[in-house]
């Protein structure tokens, strides 16, 4: 197995290379502007139609709709040069936020553009996600995944918080532009890349290279099976931060202050494993990592939900979620990282599209179905369900793997 050749040598490299330096700046700035812009248009929405199935929609045409075309995007990613079209994605992605800031659009049209944009990010991340190899030595791939998650995430952090700086002088309109810029920015950044076009295997239309990716996914046992266990955790899992939500607001009766505080726990979470990833993830091994990651981050809800009336509950769900943050970057770290190794390079964006694509709809259908799980019975219950189901997850998928023949 290349994985465990490769993980025998895993060594931290002292330095970052400089091309990998450029797509962390670039990852950056634009994720950061992301941010920024989705609370502004959050707000926008909210105030403008006074309706949370509006807000609703649009996190939907953010989040569910690029899925729909995960298998075209990663064609586009192993077809054309990676560069050119991270490039070419980031400056459709200005266009589209700053056409929203000149007009501010009715909601259906908001929500348009907004999907566009979507689909454009949709594109871009695999692209991304497969240059990474090209960019890092072998021997400090897991660290590079966990640097790359660890500026991504901070700047997740960072989107808000400027939001709430630049909102009372900038409006909605200047907090949109701001983001066209981060997105101009982040082209620039991404021209001082080398060339990184993919290794074809064979020239194909793109509806047939979209069904070679979604077949080589079926076929290969390691990646069905991180597929799998992937989008059954997810689908476990993903209604946990609404879970949180009526929890702290219900069950705990906390303000709003130690709400946000219990939801950003995660953040916390998540930086301090990018953060120790990136000195000892290629020390480890991926598929330990992965499963491990699976099982932290499912329990963390499902203590979550135990401890929700236990004396100090807030301080003890604040220390749940954080420990769910850990699980969350050693999935995100793990699982690149294993398809890096895996995948052929002229297969790599199709199978990262397609496994993005198959997580982001499976948290769709466990918003619907935690969602009305949460209706009928109460935020402790529904997060010890979910944490439960996501624990099974993990433990399948850890059998299968010591099982794997590929």
């Amino acid at each position: 197995m290349a994985e465990r050749v490769r993980d025998a040598s895993g060594s931290d490299p002292e330095t970052t290379p400089r091309g990998f330096r450029t797509l962390l700046a670039a990852r950056g700035i634009s994720y950061a502007g992301d941010a920024l812009s989705m609370v502004a248009l959050m707000l926008h929405v909210a105030t403008s139609t006074g309706q949370a199935l509006a807000v609703a929609a649009l996190l939907l045409a953010g989040d569910f709709v690029p899925s729909l075309v995960a298998p075209f995007a990663g064609a586009l990613a192993d077809r054309f040069d990676r560069r050119r079209l991270m490039i070419g994605c980031e400056l459709v992605q200005a266009l589209t936020v700053f056409v929203i800031a000149l007009f501010l659009p009715s909601v259906w049209l908001l929500l348009a553009l907004v999907a566009a944009r979507a689909v454009a990010g949709q594109v871009f991340q695999p692209a991304s996600r497969a240059a990474v190899p090209s960019l890092v030595p072998a021997e400090g791939l897991a660290a590079g995944n966990a640097r790359l998650g660890l500026v991504t995430n901070v700047a997740e952090l960072a989107g808000p918080l400027l939001a709430a700086a630049l909102l009372p002088w900038l409006g909605t309109r200047g907090v949109l532009a701001v983001d066209a810029a981060s997105f101009l920015v982040s082209a620039a950044l991404l021209t001082r890349l080398p060339r990184l076009a993919p290794a074809a295997l064979e020239v194909e239309s793109l509806w047939k290279g979209a069904r070679t990716g979604l077949g080589y996914l079926a076929r290969h046992r390691t990646v069905r099976i991180v597929a799998l266990g992937f989008c059954a955790v997810v689908l476990c899992t993903g209604v946990d931060d609404v879970a949180l939500v009526v929890l702290s607001k219900e069950e705990l009766r906390t303000s709003d202050s130690v709400a946000a505080l219990l939801l950003g726990a995660v953040g916390f979470g998540l930086t301090a494993g990018y953060a120790l990833l990136s000195r000892l993830g290629d020390r480890l091994r991926m598929t330990a990592l992965l499963v491990a990651g699976f099982a932290v981050s499912s329990a963390g809800n499902l203590f979550t939900g135990v401890f929700a009336h236990a004396m100090w509950a807030a301080a003890v769900v604040f220390a749940m979620q954080a420990g769910r943050g850990l699980g969350i970057a050693a999935i995100d770290v793990a699982s690149n990282t294993l398809l890096q190794r895996l995948v052929p390079d002229a297969l790599l964006g199709r199978v990262f599209a397609n496994l993005y694509g198959a997580v982001g709809a499976s948290a769709a259908l466990s918003y619907v179905g935690g969602g009305l799980l949460l209706d009928a019975t109460d935020a402790p219950t529904t997060l010890i369900v979910a944490g439960t189901g996501g624990v099974l997850a993990a433990a399948a998928t850890g059998i299968a793997l010591a099982r794997r023949v590929d």
